[in-house]
């Protein structure tokens, strides 16, 4: 936990942000193998610096490489001490890589998002896809996975993290797993398109709100 305490003591909403947006993934949220700052939530929070917004927007990068599901629940308790407004939900890449049994990273999942909504913060879920050499089986019930947590909660969704960046050599590292410098910054352009209404929609609520 001491990387996720440094994480919130240095990236708790501070009293200038007018929303807070939480981002809790893995390898592929932290930036493995660029600098932090090339991350696609780091490019995104640029971009809202920049004024993609008319309002001020704190961005917490709470992912952690290597992360899987089972820790979920207990990192966003972690991070309520810090009072996210939106989590953006980015697991479930490495369970599928490791073959994790679905519904175990389904009940991790729902687990998080409940404990989400219980503290009135807005998901943003997103979704993903494994390699076909896992099998059809075991590959459909995993994207299907995404899609009955979306449906179930009713929650804003990312059908697919690495759309446009997954299998372009241009746009990922030597590995091709991670996405390189170029490639963050197309997933920081598909998930704002996503983020930017919520934000603006958030905003006006929670404004409304302190009315």
């Amino acid at each position: 936990m001491n990387k996720l305490f440094l994480i919130l003591l240095f990236l708790s909403t501070p009293a200038w942000a007018d929303l807070h947006v939480l981002f809790m993934g893995d390898s592929l949220s932290e930036g493995y193998g660029v600098t932090r700052e090339h991350s696609f939530p780091s490019v995104i929070e640029k971009k809202l610096d920049e004024g993609a917004v008319p309002f001020k927007v704190k961005v917490t990068n709470g992912s952690v490489s290597g992360s899987t599901s089972a820790n979920a629940p207990s990192r966003l308790k972690w991070f309520l001490k810090s009072k996210p407004d939106i989590l953006v939900l980015a697991l479930g890449a490495n369970d599928g890589l490791r073959g994790i049994d679905v519904k175990s990273s389904s009940d991790n999942l729902a687990k998080t998002i409940a404990t989400a909504k219980e503290n009135n913060i807005r998901v943003v879920l997103t979704g993903m896809l494994i390699p076909p050499n896992y099998g059809a089986d075991y590959r459909d019930k995993f994207s299907k996975m995404y899609l009955t947590l979306k449906n179930k909660y009713q929650l804003d969704f990312i059908p697919f993290l690495l759309e446009g960046v997954a299998g372009d050599k241009n746009l990922n590292q030597a590995d091709g797993i991670h996405p390189n410098d170029k490639g963050h910054r197309v997933m920081a352009d598909n998930v704002l398109k996503v983020l930017k209404p919520i934000m603006i929609e958030e905003f006006k609520q929670r404004q409304k709100a302190k009315r």
